[in-house]
Order: C-alpha cells, then structure tokens, then sequence
C-alpha cells in the first residue's frame, strides 16, 4: 500500500489548508508553493478534491480554496479511498488479478494483518489532528519547520526564496526572482 504521489499531494495539501484559519480561503498557488508541488497538477488535485466537497473554492479576488463545513473530522482513509478509489485496501499487494483468501498469493496471509492495522490507523488520524500536530511544530509538511514559514510579524515569508538564499552559500547557482511589475530577472551568485 504504497501511497502515489496525487494522495500525497492531496493529503498534504489538505493538512496546509487545514492549519489555515477556519474560512479563509487559500490560493491553490500559496499552497503550491509552500508544499513544493507543481501549480497546475494541485489546481487538478483540487477539483477532485472540490467535487467530492472536501474543500470549497471560492472565485474572485478574495477567492482561493478552504475546507467544508467538519473538513477537520476527514480521515486519511476516506481521502485516499476518493483519490486511489476503494482497490486501494481490495488489490492484491503483488498485483494479482485473483488474490483473496481462497487464493491467495505468497503475500497474502502476512500482508493482510499489516494492511488491516493500516486501514485502521488511517481511519483514526483525521485532518484536525494532523493540522494540530502541525502547527504545534512537532511534525512538518515541507522542507522548513512550520513556524519558518512566519516571520515574527505573522506575514508570510517566500520559501522558495528562502531555500534560494540557503542554499546560495554552498554553491553558485542561478535564481530567478519576480519583480513588481511582473518581470523576471535572472541573476548570478
């Protein structure tokens, strides 16, 4: 049981949404940015997401998305059934046509014991919890503790500019920067 990289995704970016406060929208771009995920793959994510009423999207220019009404009461299970589809705790582990009980594959009596405390673990952890968890600063999502993704002010900071300027000491590389007016510069440490 192997997770694909659109349940991670997803997982993820419901758990950023999540530590958001109740009702404010986020851009699918803020959240993008902050988790390290490709834009136009999470806005897909997304509607998916919206579809199945796990998060509501809001158009305009207060818009963005932010999770329904008792969002923080979504367990993993539920999310990963909607995106994987319900073969994810029926399909064989070896990827069998025909594995069950009566036919089993050589994996099947010490796979299913392990896939059952699985399904039940991912039943108990909802996104509440895991946001909780989060913002306590006793786990993370990306690749900066949550609490260096807020200046001291509580403004947001830029983490890819952050990772830029981090990194800019160990070797020369390029960064690409966004003016004001929209224009890319591209400059040379």
């Amino acid at each position: 049981m192997i997770l694909s990289r659109t349940s991670q995704y997803a997982i993820q970016s419901l758990i950023f949404i999540a530590t958001q406060p109740r009702g404010v929208p986020v851009l699918i771009r803020t959240v993008a940015e902050r988790l390290s995920v490709p834009p136009p793959y999470l806005a897909k994510i997304m509607q998916s997401l919206g579809r199945a009423k796990l998060v509501v999207s809001l158009r305009g220019r207060q818009g963005g998305v932010c999770l329904s009404d008792g969002g923080e009461n979504i367990d993993l299970m539920q999310i990963l059934t909607l995106i994987e589809g319900p073969g994810l705790t029926e399909n064989c582990v070896l990827g069998l046509k025909v594995c069950g009980d009566d036919t089993a594959c050589p994996m099947h009596n010490q796979w299913k014991p392990i896939k059952t405390k699985i399904v039940e673990l991912l039943n108990q952890q909802t996104l509440g919890k895991l946001a909780a968890a989060v913002q306590s600063g006793k786990y993370r999502l990306t690749e900066l503790p949550f609490a260096a993704l807020e200046s001291k002010a509580g403004t947001q900071i830029d983490v890819k500019k952050t990772l830029v300027r981090e990194s800019a000491g160990n070797a020369p590389q390029k960064a690409r920067t966004r003016g004001m007016s929209g224009s890319r510069a591209t400059h040379s440490n």
